[in-house]
């Protein structure tokens, strides 16, 4: 990205419009994540079929605008994928928000995820946009809660 504009218009928009802004009834797998810096909490909610595809993946929570879009376009992304599919996007995506994945000159699969590619610069946003990653990550191996610090 040429600028450096941390607040895009699709983020804005996700945050005031969030997809997949829900509970599961008797999800699979949930864990409930805190930002205690920024105040943020999410709890994500799994459905994975027999076949290890994440069958439904919702998030009910609070938080900045960063947070609640990233949430959002985790769900969306993640829906219909293989758990194994769903850890390297949890890769990419984090490394994408510490720097340390350039979209332009590496091979990944975040596709519109890289609209986060300025978190990078504001290192205190970085916890906000990964908290529903982790989230995700730590409810996939059995763990109920999950912390940025």
């Amino acid at each position: 990205m040429s600028n450096t504009s941390l607040y895009g218009e699709q983020i804005i928009y996700l945050s005031k419009h969030p997809k997949n802004f829900r509970p599961i009834e008797n999800a699979h797998y949930l864990c409930e994540g805190a930002n205690p810096l920024c105040g943020d909490r999410v709890t994500v909610y799994v459905n994975v079929g027999a076949d290890d595809t994440l069958e439904d993946v919702a998030f009910q929570g609070s938080g900045c605008a960063i947070c609640m879009a990233s949430a959002s376009m985790m769900t969306t992304s993640l829906k219909g994928k293989k758990r194994a599919e769903a850890e390297q996007l949890f890769d990419e995506f984090h490394r994408l928000v510490k720097g340390e994945l350039d979209p332009q000159r590496e091979a990944h699969h975040l596709g519109k995820l890289t609209m986060f590619e300025n978190v990078s610069h504001y290192p205190v946003r970085v916890k906000c946009a990964s908290l529903p990653w982790h989230a995700l990550h730590n409810a996939l191996n059995h763990q109920s809660a999950a912390s940025t610090e």
